[in-house]
């Protein structure tokens, strides 16, 4: 019984192959319209992660809200004046006729609770139920904001010239669309205000708006970029056209299957038609292999079967390198993370099915009249780039020393350069410095508490607890301590409502802006408080049977780092204040922290994983641990260049930069398979008697399709390189360096390591 040959079936039935693809590709067209993006940063980890479960209580528990936007109001010469006051009433009241906004809930000038008493009576009602008609109303305004610290730097700020509405949002709202309505809103005013929209939920919805456009247009012209270089390598439209069908029918499956599955699109997945039409690029080494095998022979059938036949075995390791890269991603912690690794690794085997059925069927169909035209400048000998590239695997081969000693130096200054890696995620520093979403996050930290926003959740397993004196001073004393921090510009909890009330009561004396003596006086005030204010008011700082109170802590930053120095404060305070009390920090500032680690621990744990994999997959290519070895040397050295590069300049190390370094290694070893693989096969062919010459062939020929491959992948990254949103520019940048920097490595260094252990591989 004959064996079945894939290349063979696809050169006696192009049509029916063709026609096969085109169909299948049809059925995962069908799921696209079902296509829909997600970027909460929540959904991030699984359901049952302890720090979604503990987030959800402790909304829950207080009736917070998942997301807020923070509008600022900013007048150089002062927000307090009758036109920006009634401009800022406008504004609220827009404000809390949109749709998706907790309008109950929505803290402004016109909307905060105020403490205040009359005739010893406690009186709490809105700070400014109306805009000021009068300059003296403006001055009462003014004394009334400035004499209460619950409102300096939260809806003050300390020169006066800036004022925030908290939004917060219904469970489900779109930030991006809310954030666009309120432009349009304050847009509506004529004025001397500059005015801003920030916070976690517009910062996230916009970059998931932004990514879902990116994934739009970036494909494309990504997509024409190749095409215009694959065109200009090889000048036939025939074969141009096959290797851009390859990419394109795996980027339809892949995202078809994603899609399909019920999967949303996230940061990393939004790449995925990028990464696939640059790795389709391996597909180089057959239509460079065809092209030297043609000229050589003259037949067009046996040129393609003997192209297969010298390049199906490393063309079939480097797919499964690629897939197990990327299939390392399953292991990680991070959702996005697995369904990016997945979907990559299934559009790699695609690929590479394609490669031995597709691609064979189209060159069937090229004119050999054409062929016989644009391969007639392929060899060695004649070819400019070939002779190059041979030049530079000689001059390895004969200063063999000298290169690796130049390229081991750089190994160490890349070393002390990785020791300088900061990992942090930080979603407002993914948006440009110049971008309006940035723009606004730095000046209302500047100006105010910050829009950062973490809980610090003070727990009791008596109940009232918390109406206890000594309780209500130890969270006093802990928020003092947390604001020495600098990246901490307001606190807020149930203690500052009972000073407030204690110190009202007794006619505005400042003495007594302190907790009271006794556990019934706090527990008086309280309810008081409780009897007029908003129930959202007490409800975010202290649960139902007061057991449990709720320190916010405002930070001036979205670095991870804040929330651990904010916890690690936390701690040392509770050492030091020993009291019946637990600590434990939420809210959206913590999920970042954890999230941060896991990214950390991800890191570790996949790159660990991938340099085993890979390695096991090189040893199995060779059938040699000695080769395999020699194969490594050029990719791990590219990737430890490239992260000493991120340490020195001090590129903070955040999830999608840290996903690179694991699929980089599934990347980077393709060219070590193809130039071991050709120069072990041209060894057997001619023996090992002119190893400099085999390995100067081997730079020359395999080694063209090395570096074709690696512009054609650089050259399809290099669009993302001019996007709005920074992860992309850097992930860009990393592609292009790495596949660039690896092909060089890979001619230079593998001749220099070959010639150095001659004796040792060949014994």
């Amino acid at each position: 019984m004959m064996k079945f040959s894939l290349v063979e079936f696809s050169i006696r039935r192009p049509k029916l192959v063709l026609l096969l693809a085109g169909l299948v590709t049809l059925l995962f067209l069908t799921q696209f319209p079902k296509i829909r993006t997600d970027t909460n940063p929540k959904h991030m980890l699984p359901d049952t992660s302890d720090v979604r479960v503990w987030n959800d209580e402790v909304d829950k528990t207080f009736a917070l809200y998942e997301d807020t936007i923070v509008v600022g109001v900013k007048n150089e010469a002062g927000v307090l004046n009758r036109e920006t006051l009634v401009r800022i009433a406008r504004i609220t009241d827009g404000v809390l006729a949109l749709d998706g906004v907790a309008s109950r809930d929505v803290n402004g000038f016109t909307t905060i609770t105020n403490v205040t008493a009359e005739s010893g009576t406690l009186k709490v009602g809105p700070l400014m139920p109306a805009a000021p008609k009068t300059d003296a109303e403006v001055e009462t305004l003014r004394a009334a904001l400035f004499g209460n610290t619950l409102f300096i730097n939260r809806i003050i700020s300390q020169d006066g010239k800036t004022t925030a509405i908290y939004v917060p949002l219904e469970r489900g709202a779109n930030g991006a669309e809310i954030a666009d309505k309120i432009r349009e809103i304050v847009a509506k005013e004529k004025g001397p205000e500059r005015y801003y929209v920030a916070g976690d939920p517009v910062a996230r919805d916009t970059f998931g708006a932004e990514m879902f456009k990116l994934m739009a247009m970036f494909s494309p012209i990504a997509g024409m970029i190749m095409f215009a270089a694959i065109q200009s390598m090889f000048r036939n439209l025939a074969l141009s056209a096959a290797m851009m069908g390859v990419s394109m029918v795996a980027i339809i499956w892949s995202m078809g299957l994603l899609i399909g599955a019920g999967f949303p699109v996230h940061i990393m997945s939004s790449m995925a038609p990028v990464f696939l039409m640059a790795i389709a690029t391996d597909s180089i080494h057959i239509f460079n292999e065809f092209y030297f095998r043609y000229k050589e022979r003259g037949d067009k059938l046996a040129a393609i079967r003997e192209t297969m036949a010298a390049v199906s075995r490393p063309v079939r390791y480097t797919a499964l390198a690629t897939a197990a890269g990327f299939a390392v991603l399953l292991f990680m912690n991070i959702i996005p993370v697995q369904v990016f690794g997945g979907l990559i690794a299934f559009g790699t085997v695609v690929l590479r099915l394609l490669s031995f059925s597709f691609i064979p069927a189209v060159l069937t169909f090229v004119r050999e009249d054409r062929i016989a035209r644009a391969a007639g400048s392929e060899s060695v000998e004649g070819d400019r780039t070939a002779r190059a590239l041979g030049g530079l695997g000689a001059f390895g081969a004969a200063r063999p020393g000298i290169t690796v000693a130049i390229t081991l130096a750089l190994v160490a200054v890349s070393v002390w350069g990785t020791s300088k890696i900061h990992v942090n995620n930080n979603l407002v520093a993914w948006f440009k410095a110049s971008s309006e979403i940035r723009v606004a996050d730095t000046a209302m930290n500047q100006a105010l508490g910050g829009t950062s926003l973490g809980y610090l959740v003070v727990q009791s397993k008596e109940p009232e607890f918390m109406k206890r004196p000594e309780a209500m001073r130890w969270i006093e004393g802990l928020q003092r301590h947390l604001e020495a921090l600098p990246e901490v510009g307001k606190t807020f909890s149930v203690a500052d409502y009972v000073k407030r009330i204690n110190r009202v009561l007794h006619d505005d004396d400042p003495k007594y802006d302190a907790v009271p003596e006794t556990k019934d006086t706090v527990g008086q005030y309280l309810f008081l408080f409780s009897m007029s204010a908003k129930p959202s008011d007490l409800d975010n700082v202290v649960d139902p049977v007061f057991g449990k109170a709720n320190i916010w802590v405002q930070m001036k930053t979205w670095d991870a780092e804040a929330m651990r120095q904010v916890s690690a404060t936390a701690e040392r305070y509770q050492q030091a204040n020993p009291l019946q009390l637990t600590l434990k920090p939420a809210g959206i500032a913590y999920f970042t922290l954890v999230w941060n680690d896991e990214v950390l621990g991800d890191l570790v744990r996949g790159f660990s994983l991938a340099l085993v994999v890979v390695f096991a997959i090189l040893a199995l290519a060779f059938r040699s641990l000695k080769w395999a070895l020699v194969a490594y040397a050029p990719l791990l050295f590219t990737i430890l260049f490239i992260y000493g590069v991120v340490g020195f300049v001090g590129k903070d190390f955040d999830m999608p930069l840290s996903v690179m370094s694991t699929l980089s290694l599934g990347m980077a070893v393709d060219f070590a398979i193809h130039f071991v693989s050709r120069l072990r096969q041209r060894l057997a062919e001619t023996g090992n008697a002119d190893l400099p010459g085999v390995l100067a062939w081997t730079a020359g020929r395999p080694g063209k399709g090395i570096m074709r491959n690696a512009v054609l992948f650089a050259a399809a990254f290099s669009v993302m390189m001019f996007a709005p949103l920074t992860p992309y520019v850097v992930v860009g940048a990393f592609i292009v360096s790495m596949m660039l920097l690896s092909a060089l490595l890979t001619i230079l260094l593998i001749p220099a390591l070959v010639m150095l252990g001659r004796r040792w591989l060949f014994a």
